[in-house]
């Protein structure tokens, strides 16, 4: 954990104190990700860089799980954080594995240790390390350098890792690749970061809490649904946009939107089901086994003036959601496919309800907001079902 009590930074300008940093109170707990958003000269890149004291504090207090750090020395703090700069930094005469192991190198570890974290590391980026590691970052394209600057920043093991803009010079093909591979390590690694973005769409995509920042001061501090939800003035409002409802459907999970339905056994007489149907002035309800598993749908115009089952009648899925499924996909997915409602299944395909336009329109005007993170969907979860 990380809090920064009261941290201010004063610089000198033409004889005058100009505050850079004014008055910063904020926690980030263990394994969290903060975002630090705002315009140019709002004191963001600032306040980062008084963490590991590249610049040096001018009042407050910044303690790292519960220990005071003004009295450390500068060089043992840096070697103990990870730091992650948007231009890489990477050294030319140095090879892939050499830079990676940089400071676990300075910390004493032995070569066997630098060589099995260098090729872990490696390996969770996907960049085979055989074929990569006695390469020279020349031989490497801008994305891949990128890559190696942020493994580099995780080699030691730190538990804190800060990063100024790390992805902001890369090409958006990759910076979404990076990105998407960051929040995996990090979730995997629990490291807490503290991250410089100019780029709201990525704070959303990232953190766990966003913190904005305006002349210095921090103005709010929250998880991103509850930002974009209830931004706490005009200035915030403005600054994450005024499509903000339609960033929000990147962060709720097609399960928060889901209304309860109800669903007949493949054995349910064509009666029943058209009982159920009208009473809940349905068009179509769901088929499940004993286990709640979703198999398919009846509609009531296929079982109209019909007898037997609803096993008889039973039509499969065109397209489904799964549980952890943000509405933004699903929205795409319901336009695609013409559909008005979605059946939402977990992992076992078990049947948790649907969502419906309706249902999203509700859930977002209703003030609800989410708590916390879950994980990024990758390309290959976006199948359809």
């Amino acid at each position: 954990m990380i809090e920064l009590q009261n941290l201010s930074k004063t610089f000198q300008s033409n004889g005058k104190d100009v505050k850079a940093v004014d008055s910063v109170n904020l926690t980030v707990n263990e394994g969290e990700i903060c975002v630090f958003l705002g315009p140019s000269g709002c004191g963001k890149s600032t306040t980062l860089k008084m963490i590991n004291r590249l610049i040096k504090p001018t009042s407050g207090k910044i303690l790292i799980n519960g220990e005071d750090t003004t009295d450390l020395d500068p060089v043992t703090l840096r070697r103990n954080i990870g730091y992650v700069i948007q231009q890489i930094g990477l050294f030319p005469n140095m090879t892939i594995e050499e830079n990676i192991t940089v400071v676990p190198r300075l910390l004493g570890w032995d070569k066997q240790k630098c060589h099995e974290r260098a090729r872990e590391l490696m390996s969770m980026i996907k960049l085979e390390p055989k074929q990569y590691l006695h390469r020279y970052p020349r031989e490497l394209s801008g994305g891949q350098q990128q890559r190696i600057g942020v493994i580099r920043a995780l080699a030691a093991d730190a538990p804190l890792l800060l990063m100024d803009e790390p992805f902001g010079a890369v090409d958006p093909i990759n910076r979404e690749m990076i990105q998407n591979e960051f929040f995996e390590m990090q979730r995997a690694l629990n490291k807490t970061v503290i991250m410089v973005s100019h780029d709201i769409d990525e704070a959303i995509k990232l953190g766990d809490k966003i913190a904005i920042f305006r002349g210095g001061k921090l103005l709010q501090m929250d998880h991103p649904d509850t930002l974009l939800a209830h931004p706490a003035d005009e200035f915030v409002s403005n600054f994450v946009g005024q499509d903000s409802t339609l960033k929000r459907l990147l962060l709720v999970k097609a399960e928060d939107a889901a209304d309860n339905a109800p669903s007949v056994s493949p054995e349910t007489p064509v009666g029943e089901a058209l009982e159920l149907m009208d009473e809940l002035d349905r068009r179509y309800v769901v088929v499940t086994c004993a286990d709640n598993k979703a198999l398919g749908y009846v509609r009531r115009r296929d079982l109209h003036r019909q007898t037997g089952t609803c096993g008889q009648y039973l039509r499969q899925f065109t397209a489904t959601a799964a549980s952890e499924e943000h509405l933004r996909i699903l929205l795409s997915r319901m336009y695609e496919f013409n559909r008005s409602w979605l059946p939402v299944m977990d992992t076992d395909c078990v049947f948790q309800g649907e969502v419906t336009q309706e249902s999203i329109a509700a859930y977002l005007s209703s003030g609800r907001s989410r708590g916390a993170k879950t994980s990024i969907v990758s390309p290959a979860e976006t199948a359809l079902a």
